[in-house]
């Protein structure tokens, strides 16, 4: 008897205002793939206007049904769009790695104007059971997404978020260029 088994593979998905060659992105991609994971980095539409339907629709077209062999690495609001795609699909699915760096399913106090974004927010209860490993990451000092809206979405998927000290919202314009942290996790 033969297992089929199919070969590992990533998708990063970025944040508001964001592009695929945006901020550590681009590196996290180089990494896995000289690993030996082909990863893709899908480019959101409209990333500064952002509508919920198109980047759940996009996050879809990219990372499809995962299985066990599929990692998932999101920043910020794509970590919203890539929690309402897995909330989307009808069982079974399993999902082998998520990452979420800076993510929340509240309002942002910093940015009123994703509102209409985030107004759904996003049920994930019971999706940790379906994703064998599972990291939120997040910074002590994120003038973006308030450390609070990331460790209560930590808790919400039965988990605890992991710090990274002076990390800001992880952006280039913070020195984030890379995020070994997320590498390390993706590749668990």
């Amino acid at each position: 008897m033969t297992t089929r088994t199919s070969q590992r593979r990533a998708s990063i998905v970025h944040g508001y205002g964001a592009t695929p060659a945006d901020h550590w992105f681009g590196h996290l991609a180089e990494q896995l793939r000289r690993a030996g994971i082909p990863t893709t980095i899908p480019a959101l539409p409209d990333s500064g206007a952002p509508d919920p339907a198109a980047w759940t629709a996009a996050v879809r077209a990219d990372a499809g049904t995962p299985d066990e062999n599929s990692i998932i690495v999101a920043h910020s609001l794509g970590c919203l769009a890539v929690l309402r795609h897995l909330r989307s699909l009808p069982p079974p699915w399993r999902l082998g790695t998520l990452v979420l760096v800076a993510g929340f399913v509240d309002p942002l106090p910093a940015l009123p104007g994703l509102d209409a974004f985030i107004a759904d927010g996003c049920d994930v209860q019971g999706l940790a059971d379906r994703i064998d490993h599972l990291t939120v990451i997040r910074s002590d000092a994120d003038p973006v997404v308030p450390p609070g809206h990331t460790d209560r979405l930590a808790r919400l998927l039965g988990t605890t978020a992991e710090i990274v000290p002076g990390a800001g919202h992880f952006l280039a314009s913070d020195g984030i260029t890379s995020l070994p942290q997320a590498l390390n996790a993706a590749t668990l």
